[in-house]
């Protein structure tokens, strides 16, 4: 019932900045929280930065500083800004949220497809 889907991803050099966007869509009665996690080749997925619907954010500390996470409630869509990025970046970023369905009603959390982020000179 309810899909997200990720946007934004692609190829830049080390410095320079990308902005994710992650979508949600379908019988949505609320979202909690949403957030971004990564995973590079042969790495454990990792927590970047999540953001409450409260507006409290949380990051990883190897992104706090170069990483904006932000959200639209009208558009059910986070953001994930990545400014300076560097080499140790690359990786598939997931968008995740956890959403109430209107029904029937129930509390789940959920993960996009991915998007492939690459910093490479």
């Amino acid at each position: 019932q309810v899909q997200l889907v990720e946007s934004g991803g692609g190829l830049v050099q080390p410095g320079e900045s990308l902005r994710l966007s992650c979508a949600a869509s379908g019988s949505i009665l609320r979202i909690n929280a949403m957030g971004w996690y990564r995973q590079a080749p042969g790495k454990e997925r990792e927590l970047v930065a999540t953001i409450t619907s409260g507006g409290i954010t949380n990051y990883a500390d190897s992104v706090k500083g170069r990483f904006t996470i932000s959200r639209d409630k009208a558009k059910k869509t986070v953001y994930l800004q990545m400014n300076s990025l560097k080499p140790e970046d690359p990786a598939v970023y997931y968008c995740n949220a956890d959403i109430v369905i209107s029904w029937p009603y129930r509390q789940s959390d959920y993960w996009g497809q991915g998007t492939q982020v690459t910093v490479s000179s």
